[in-house]
């Protein structure tokens, strides 16, 4: 019988989950680098042994710097410059999320990072739009592609990318992002592009907290309108723990809880980034004891050596979660995806609940305790 107050890790396997913050070009197969490089000739890969390269990439990754940890993207954007390597990625990327038993996932990337090879915006959209398709038809994973403006890069830009992710809205684009270094570079100096995405009701997440104190998150929140927070680390800032316990929260980081805005956490990539020190001084737990609307993420599944299950697990081992917690996950992230409402529902209430019922009744393990339980948080 399995222990609902420590899942193993093929319990946290077999549950149903969802991703919200993973992007495209950080997820990659090691296999599928060196397939691609050789189809375009790309020589500078450090191995061409996939397990080889996958360390690589994992310790290169792993130096508590987020300028370091960026550095293996330049192999593997170089790679993603053809439609034809854009929808395998993409394809792969669900193939991917169905064998680790994701039943909803949104990938994000920055488009003109891929029209080196003379594709264009829209060649680059519709080619990765394309493979998540396709593989969401096969495989039943529901999917929400996400366009990222970078913060280092210029206004007109950003805007461009804005305008680019709503003209896909009915193909499966979501959300404007904005991603990349933090500090010296405020999202405020992009506002046009957050502007025009609220005009056009479309939906906001920006990478916050992750490199930069709770001023980014305050501004990410205060002038750009963002709906979700990419990684928020650093709202432990604005919280006051004694003896590991919390015992104040400032103005903002009540803010976010009363307001009951996503954080999208990836605590292996903020261990590897820097954004934490170390998993035991990772803030989710006390974000998750005062109730916050946490999600767990991967971020780079490639850089970072991990899969939504063994982020569960990490959840599990590190910070006592049970059987019932790791539903909570599952249904936190999918109420607080950039899914339209009807289809945020109809997943949670014919795949989470009925998966997590399921290996209840397989494992026999008990029902929740308390009978007005729903896992909602």
């Amino acid at each position: 019988m399995e222990d609902v107050k420590h899942p193993s890790f093929e319990l946290c396997h077999a549950v149903p989950k969802v991703l919200l913050h993973e992007h495209l070009d950080g997820g990659l197969r090691p296999s599928t680098v060196l397939a691609l490089a050789a189809e375009v000739d790309y020589k500078d890969l450090p191995s061409s042994d996939p397990e080889a390269l996958g360390r690589w990439f994992h310790q290169g990754a792993d130096r508590g710097s987020l300028p370091e940890y960026l550095q293996g993207f330049r192999h593997t954007i170089a790679v993603m410059q053809s439609a034809e390597a854009l929808e395998r990625v993409a394809y792969e990327f669900i193939e991917d999320m169905a064998e680790d038993n994701v039943v909803y996932a949104e990938v994000r990337f920055a488009p003109h990072f891929h029209t080196q090879g003379g594709l264009g915006l829209d060649g680059v959209m519709t080619a990765v739009l394309k493979g998540l398709e396709r593989g969401s038809s096969e495989f039943g994973v529901g999917f929400g592609l996400i366009v990222c403006g970078m913060r280092n890069e210029t206004v007109d830009l950003s805007l461009q990318l804005a305008e680019v992710a709503v003209s896909y809205r009915n193909q499966g684009c979501v959300a404007f992002d904005l991603a990349g270094e933090e500090a010296g570079h405020p999202a405020n100096h992009h506002l046009s592009a957050f502007q025009f995405a609220k005009r056009m009701d479309f939906n906001i997440t920006i990478h916050a907290g992750e490199s930069f104190g709770p001023e980014s998150i305050w501004q990410a929140l205060q002038y750009c309108g963002a709906h979700r927070i990419g990684h928020g680390v650093r709202l432990l800032e604005d919280i006051v723990v004694y003896d590991r316990q919390v015992i104040r929260v400032g103005s903002l980081a009540q803010y976010v809880l009363d307001h009951r805005i996503p954080l999208e956490v990836c605590l292996s990539s903020n261990v590897h980034t820097g954004a934490a020190k170390s998993i035991a001084e990772h803030p989710f737990p006390y974000f998750w004891q005062k109730d916050y609307r946490v999600t767990l993420n991967t971020d780079n599944r490639l850089m970072s050596a991990t899969t939504m299950s063994k982020e569960y697990k990490i959840a599990v081992d590190e910070y006592g979660l049970d059987f019932n917690d790791l539903e909570k996950l599952s249904i936190n992230a999918m109420k607080s995806s950039f899914a339209p409402y009807e289809d945020r529902v109809h997943t949670i209430f014919t795949k989470i609940k009925p998966g997590f019922s399921a290996i209840r009744q397989q494992h026999d393990l008990p029902a929740p305790e308390n009978p007005y339980w729903d896992g909602e948080n």
